[in-house]
């Protein structure tokens, strides 16, 4: 039986106009019907125990796992669909890459159907934020697309302006461990009272160290949030159990 199921809306006006003209077709599969199909989403597997109490990723020998012994421990935990690979994997390039926002809405629904297993509660949902300057170049921020279709299934408040990326950092492609941590510590800034003693949801597309987080979390835990989990839909295959934490000699 399928983990996960998307439901899609048939599209209105022009919208129709367009369908009928240039009929979707699946980012993963090539087959028309739907951006994302039903028959590529039933192949989504969940983790294979013994999974990791904190991050819910697999590992050897049951308990933490050795990323995150090892992490700073400002996020409560986190949460992943699935591994890193078809059809997440394409689905997460078209909508990051290509321009194809309208992956935002089933990818949202996967999360949803993910999230609502876990049995946790959060009071708001946050996107991990962007530094305006990439915003501006890419034309929108795929995690906020992400959190925004989340929310409406979720019936959580949304915020995306609580938390501003008011460094500009490197791209985390290609930098090892400790220099994703460096490069994204104090990055992040906390713009809204709103967030004391609040339980926040971050989601983002893809968890590699899970320094961007992190370094997020703590921003949100310094500002007086009572606890702050992450959300996304894939997680790199090997790169969790080499997570470092800020530099020795940062607060």
């Amino acid at each position: 039986m399928a983990l996960y199921t998307v439901t899609h809306e048939p599209a209105q006006g022009f919208g129709h106009v367009l369908d009928l003209l240039f009929p979707p077709r699946c980012v993963a599969c090539g087959a028309f019907g739907a951006w994302l199909c039903a028959d590529c989403v039933a192949t989504v597997e969940a983790f294979p125990p013994p999974l990791c109490p904190r991050c819910a990723g697999p590992t050897r020998r049951g308990g933490l796992c050795a990323a995150c012994r090892r992490s700073p421990g400002y996020l409560r935990g986190l949460r992943s669909v699935a591994v890193h690979r078809a059809p997440l994997r394409q689905a997460i390039h078209a909508l990051k890459y290509e321009g194809m926002r309208v992956l935002a809405e089933p990818l949202g629904d996967i999360l949803h159907q993910h999230w609502a297993r876990q049995g946790l509660a959060v009071d708001a949902v946050l996107p991990v934020p962007l530094h305006p300057s990439r915003v501006r170049y890419r034309g929108y921020n795929q995690s906020s697309l992400l959190a925004a279709a989340f929310t409406r299934r979720a019936g959580l408040d949304y915020h995306d302006d609580w938390v501003i990326r008011e460094r500009k950092t490197r791209s985390q492609v290609g930098l090892s461990p400790q220099e994703r941590w460096d490069n994204v510590w104090q990055a992040f800034r906390v713009a809204a009272p709103d967030v004391q003693g609040a339980r926040v949801l971050l989601i983002d597309d893809v968890l590699t160290t899970g320094a961007t987080l992190e370094a997020c979390a703590h921003a949100l835990r310094e500002a007086g949030a009572a606890e702050v989990w992450a959300l996304t839909l894939t997680r790199a295959s090997r790169s969790r159990g080499a997570a470092f934490g800020p530099s020795a000699g940062r607060p």
